[in-house]
């Protein structure tokens, strides 16, 4: 087990089904992450809800999971950056498996519900060109993308 620092801030996310199925997966998948305790109650209408704490990438985090009608959006996203291409290759295969949801510009929806940003390191790097048409070819490129893959962003900036 890593220490982190305490933070003030501890985002929370509430799951409506199979919390502790997610944590489990992403704890699994991301490196310096673990479950850091599970704990279930039994709430007033008989449900149990799930109460628990967890870190994704030395992050902590706390997690609900509980019937309700709170739903994940957009608005709101877990951005992973990559050092290569296998590695994006491996996340988005692991989270948009089993019901997943693949979206533009390297964005997708796990099964659950909560949208990740699947982030090679090299796009901040292409995107950071002092040349302006570069960038703009990488952008198109990106935008007609889902899963994002470095070598056609590479070959996107280097046409003209």
């Amino acid at each position: 087990m890593t220490e982190s620092t305490p933070s003030k801030v501890t985002p929370c996310l509430w799951f409506a089904a199979d919390g502790e199925e997610a944590l489990r997966c992403y704890t699994s998948l991301l490196p310096d992450s673990e479950i850091l305790s599970i704990d279930y109650s039994d709430g007033p209408d008989g449900q149990r809800t799930l109460l628990a704490s967890f870190r994704l990438g030395g992050r902590d985090y706390r997690a609900i999971g509980a019937p309700s009608g709170f739903r994940f959006t957009e608005a709101v996203s877990l951005s992973v950056a990559c050092a290569d291409q296998a590695e994006v290759d491996r996340y988005w295969n692991t989270l948009a498996a089993d019901g997943g949801e693949e979206q533009p510009c390297g964005w997708l929806k796990d099964r659950w519900g909560l949208s990740w940003q699947i982030v090679p390191d090299r796009l901040p790097q292409l995107l950071a060109d002092p040349d302006p048409a570069r960038v703009e070819r990488v952008l198109q490129a990106m935008f007609g993308m889902r899963r994002l893959v470095i070598a056609e962003l590479e070959a996107a900036a280097e046409q003209g």
